[in-house]
């Protein structure tokens, strides 16, 4: 297979990047590097460019006679959707329907699309399914939700088949530490707490622990990252085999706390890690907690890492690695 793997050298798309090379697949890679890193792109080849850019998009589509289209090249950070709207729309929409009708153009109908659990908003109820109701709270949940209806309208017209997955809170790294988070700035707590650990950062600041939780703190639930990647290597095989366009949570379907997750830390680094109190954050609601079972019922998917202290274990790892990189 030949994959166009777009946003290929950020921290998940690097993951699948690499996964795609174990599977036999040759993959391409279009990064404008504004948040990927050229060294995290393994045995692939890299186009630096962006999807703004039309007639590069032309160019790779015309010469790449790919089979399917994996998108990884969006803003994530909710505070600055809020803060720039017009930047997560101009990024994660208008450049995404450049890269779908150029796709239209050359015949390219099968696409793996990174969305979010940030369609669903406040949650109504947990677990959360697919037919839970989509009413996103910030510009970055919408961006990622217009997105899922432009596919199916292109679905519909074109028959361009899609797999959009929801994802939750992607966490953890490559078992041998070979990638891994890096985010400037870092804004998920996993890694800021093992950057607390390494002595990178001088503490972890909780956000509140009244919520009507266990131990007052908020729950999420963490997928590690090579479980994401595998998950849509299930469903590029899903679409490979004429499956019809589709939308998967990607979930362990557990939570775990902010409070055990700095536990976690403490254990798998044995090192003191200091805390910071701080006032709850606007929309932080108290769970987030995925039901993926239609994902592993459809698409055949099962998570191998789902145990927290595997997560964190990986994760710190990798964060050995940088700090050490960082020292030296």
């Amino acid at each position: 297979m030949n994959i166009l793997v777009v946003g290929g050298a950020g921290y998940i798309g690097s993951h699948m990047v690499w996964l795609l090379g174990q599977m036999g697949a040759r993959a391409t890679v279009l990064d404008d590097l504004s948040s990927g890193h050229r060294d995290a792109v393994i045995d692939a080849e890299l186009v630096h460019g962006s999807l703004a850019d039309e007639a590069l998009l032309e160019l790779v589509l015309a010469k790449g006679r790919f089979d399917a289209v994996m998108h990884f090249a969006s803003f994530i950070q909710v505070g600055e959707s809020v803060r720039d709207p017009a930047k997560y729309y101009r990024n994660n929409v208008a450049n995404t329907l450049n890269l779908l009708q150029a796709m239209h153009r050359h015949g390219v109908k099968r696409f793996v699309f990174s969305s979010t659990a940030a369609v669903y908003g406040n949650p109504a109820y947990v677990p959360i399914d697919e037919a839970h109701p989509q009413q996103p709270i910030n510009p970055y949940g919408r961006s990622k939700l217009m997105i899922e209806q432009v596919l199916s309208d292109f679905a519909q017209a074109y028959g361009m088949q899609s797999v959009c997955l929801r994802y939750f809170n992607a966490a953890g790294a490559h078992p041998e530490a070979l990638l891994g988070e890096r985010h400037d700035p870092e804004t998920h707590l996993i890694p800021l707490v093992l950057q607390a650990a390494s002595g990178r950062q001088p503490h972890i600041t909780v956000y509140g622990r009244d919520y009507d939780t266990p131990d007052g703190t908020c729950i999420r639930d963490y997928i590690h990252v090579m479980d994401l990647a595998q998950a849509h290597w299930q469903a590029l095989q899903y679409l490979m085999g004429d499956g019809s366009s589709g939308v998967f949570n990607l979930g362990n379907g557990q939570g775990f706390s902010v409070q055990e997750v700095i536990e976690m830390a403490r254990q798998v680094s044995g090192r003191a890690i200091a805390v910071q109190e701080g006032e709850r954050r606007a929309g932080d609601p108290p769970r987030l907690v995925a039901d993926a079972r239609l994902a592993r019922e459809v698409l055949g998917w099962q998570p191998l890492y789902a145990e927290l202290e595997t997560i964190v274990r990986h994760a710190w790892a990798w964060e050995q690695k940088r700090s050490a990189n960082v020292v030296a």
